[in-house]
């Protein structure tokens, strides 16, 4: 056997084995796939998409599924309403497109495209099969491409007529006792009793802390422990700027030496000069308040290190946004919590709040690990509602952790899952468009 007469019994081997893999396709997704993926048993293209009347792209060369978000697809949308319905496969003319389309084509697609029609049996079409590639399309390959059309027409074809599962329940529904009792049906399930549920944002936060503050008006200097940082009773926390409160410590040892140096020498004129005797008096006390001033100002350099109170972790934020920063004494800088006490903050908003008692179920999802919640029960509820960080207005919940042996680390957030009292599943679906209507009727 020749080469040539090898090459037609491949080719005519690959357009059966084609035709066999669409005949046993169960699915138009499944055909679908065959038709971008598997033409390129006969013909060589990089990418290929098929587009269909009334579904539009319903399949990309190498990907399971199109993404209707992405901006290719956009750009395919727009691409296939403005190509001629041809009967025969034909290369496309990129400068004949529009010009918005044409100018992204380079983008998105190789430089040579071919448009091969799908047509069904009565003449009418019904998509486009497109394929480019680098190269130009030659007189020989546009007759595979026919040859793919008529394939790919025919499964789709059958595949289109298929009637769907939710056609056959439409029929169903035609019939008067199926639909009484799919009434029936629906209107019970909506008498079920349910727990009414809310959700809202939680955080995970320390029981009963200690606050640090500032102990002086000044500038904090230095920070010696990390946030989250295990610290013990008396471990210095930050340390203020002591520039200042070092030069008038200065002063204040200038002026008491001078002071005594007066009082010294009264001392010595009063034993001479009866003059003397009466200046020892004022020079003294000018001497005791200088001595004051000057203990004063040791003290509060002492003050100027904030030291831990007791046991815990140190929370706060980034040291960095501390350091160099004035503060003013009493306020605050951080907390000293103990890691074995927590309890749950949550900030329910307005729109979403609903009767709530002390002891109420809350179920708590953690962000970085959800698939182990955390049971918790209310114990106090704002009696006002307040703006909350972000500036959405919500009260502030509190609640304590069932099991204390588990605790989640302070400072984790998630989502926490308030239940409140039993109500039917219709109020509890339509329980916010049912307030709205009323609070905007005044029914």
């Amino acid at each position: 056997m020749s080469v040539e007469q090898s090459g037609q019994v491949l080719g005519l081997s690959l357009i059966l084995q084609l035709q066999q893999r669409i005949r046993t396709s169960r699915t138009l997704d499944e055909a679908a796939f065959i038709a971008v993926n598997e033409s390129k048993l006969l013909l060589h293209y990089r990418q290929a998409v098929l587009w269909l009347s009334g579904s539009g792209v319903v399949a990309l060369s190498g990907l399971p599924l199109p993404d209707r978000n992405s901006p290719y697809l956009n750009w395919l949308t727009e691409l296939f309403p403005a190509l001629l319905c041809p009967t025969v496969p034909t290369p496309i003319a990129v400068s004949a497109l529009p010009s918005a389309i044409a100018s992204d084509w380079q983008e998105w697609l190789p430089a040579n495209g071919l448009a091969v029609p799908l047509v069904r049996p009565d003449g009418s079409f019904f998509g486009i099969l497109l394929l480019a590639r680098e190269d130009v399309w030659q007189e020989g390959e546009l007759a595979l491409a026919a040859e793919l059309g008529s394939i790919f027409s025919h499964g789709l074809t059958l595949h289109q007529r298929k009637t769907p599962f939710r056609d056959k329940l439409r029929s169903a529904g035609r019939n008067l006792y199926v639909k009484i009792g799919l009434a029936s049906a629906l209107v019970l399930a909506l008498l079920i009793p349910v727990h009414l549920s809310v959700m809202a944002p939680a955080e995970v936060t320390a029981k009963d802390p200690f606050l640090v503050r500032a102990p002086l008006d000044g500038v904090i200097e230095q920070f010696y422990v990390r946030p989250n940082q295990a610290v013990k009773a008396g471990q210095v926390l930050f340390s203020m700027d002591k520039t200042g409160l070092r030069s008038r410590q200065g002063m204040a040892r200038k002026s008491y030496e001078v002071a005594a140096e007066e009082y010294r020498q009264a001392s010595v004129l009063a034993l001479q000069d009866d003059r003397g005797k009466t200046e020892m008096a004022p020079r003294r006390g000018r001497m005791e308040e200088r001595a004051a001033d000057l203990s004063g100002t040791g003290k509060l350099l002492q003050r100027m290190e904030a030291v831990a109170p007791r046991d815990g972790i140190a929370i706060f934020s980034d040291p960095t946004d501390w350091v160099g920063k004035g503060v003013t004494i009493g306020e605050k800088v951080l907390l000293i919590a103990d890691p074995q006490k927590a309890e749950l903050l949550i900030r329910l908003p307005v729109a979403d709040a609903i009767a709530l008692e002390p002891g109420t179920r809350i179920t708590l999802y953690l962000t970085n690990d959800p698939q182990h919640p955390h049971e918790a029960r209310l114990t106090t509820a704002a009696f006002r509602a307040e703006v909350m960080p972000g500036g959405q207005v919500g009260y502030r919940l509190k609640a304590d952790f069932i099991n204390s042996s588990d605790l989640p680390r302070i400072g984790l957030s998630g989502i926490a899952k308030i239940y409140g009292m039993k109500v039917s599943l219709g109020y509890a679906i339509f329980r916010r468009p049912l307030t709205a209507v009323r609070q905007r009727l005044g029914w």
